[in-house]
């Protein structure tokens, strides 16, 4: 089978396409037949070695995180998984590999496929989807009521965390392009900003939460519009003291995360609010949650206009690398 896949860390964003056996499978484990994989700029943190603290991995590597397909083979201990079914699901980070003709996959990381999308879109509903999900419910530990900030919101995780917030009673407001708004307010949006012409930091006060998808340059901002004992939820800026602790990282690893992070949780601190960081995880039980939002609120992700093959997947990493696609950017099979 075909496989995208890098032989070393590099600063250079390139794969290369081998042909590689399909994989065995482990009990707990099917063999996925995969019709589409999305690439994030995920891909890029993993290519270029910046989350190998986090997660390592050993080489040749298969790239890709999240997919949609067939499975074509189920392990003696999975249960609620046929041969023929239309799943699709985030990869266990310890194990990835979409972006390839067949992937084995731990059952517990995967979801039946939302009957209102395709395969192409599916596959760019579980990252951010579970992101949003696991920032609002576990990161934020979220009240009804209170209201939620999304600077950068209008792009594909603002599509998956404005219904998730709106289902868990929060007030919503996003910023983005102009272009994205009616869109945002379909979904449930309660108010958006158009961040060419208005300035976020002038016009919001008094927020409980702001979930930052926009990094570094917006951290001092984004903490000034927060109320005291309020919670600011990084998707980018970087990790730090409590999310190696909540991981349970090794003593030393939990140092150097404490020295990364040292000054964005000074700076939280000083203005009475919380500071974390999110590295999403595989989750097949919290998957079937967002299905029943995806399908009651009619969610199709909007998706970049060309589809790419495998034989282009560096054109396709390029495209994500430069932050200009118009959509998720597919791999088809």
């Amino acid at each position: 089978m075909k496989a995208a896949q890098i032989i070393n860390y590099s600063k250079t964003i390139k794969a290369q396409v081998n042909e590689v056996p399909v994989p065995d499978i482990q009990d707990h484990e099917v063999l996925i037949k995969v019709k589409a994989a999305a690439i994030n700029p995920l891909e890029m943190l993993i290519m270029t070695g910046s989350v190998k603290l986090i997660q390592d991995y050993a080489f040749p590597l298969t790239i890709g995180n999240e997919l949609a397909g067939v499975v074509e083979k189920v392990g003696k201990q999975v249960h609620g998984f046929s041969v023929g079914d239309d799943v699709y699901g985030r990869l266990p980070i310890e194990k990835i590999g979409a972006i390839a003709e067949y992937a084995a996959v731990d059952a517990a990381a995967l979801a039946i496929m939302p009957k209102n999308v395709s395969y192409e879109e599916a596959a760019g509903v579980a990252l951010t989807g579970l992101t949003a999900y696991q920032g609002l419910h576990e990161e934020l530990n979220v009240r009804s009521g209170k209201t939620v900030f999304i600077p950068g919101g209008s792009g594909s995780f603002g599509q998956m965390a404005v219904p998730i917030a709106k289902t868990l009673g929060l007030k919503v407001i996003v910023s983005g392009n102009a272009e994205s708004r009616e869109r945002t307010m379909q979904l449930g949006a309660d108010q958006y900003l158009d961040y060419a012409t208005q300035n976020y930091e002038d016009l919001l006060t008094n927020v409980d939460y702001v979930i930052d998808t926009l990094g570094p340059s917006e951290f001092k901002k984004e903490l000034s519009i927060l109320k005291q004992g309020g919670r600011l939820l990084s998707l980018r800026t970087g990790p730090n003291k409590r999310f190696a602790q909540d991981r349970k990282f090794p003593f030393w690893k939990q140092i150097l995360f404490s020295l990364a992070g040292a000054g964005y949780d000074r700076a939280a601190k000083k203005q009475g609010v919380e500071y974390r960081f999110i590295f999403v995880r595989s989750d097949g039980g919290q998957l079937k949650e967002i299905t029943s939002i995806v399908e009651a609120n009619q969610i199709v992700p909007a998706l970049h206009p060309k589809r790419f093959t495998i034989a282009e997947i560096n054109e396709a990493l390029e495209l994500v690398a430069t932050g200009r696609p118009k959509g998720k950017v597919i791999i088809t099979f």
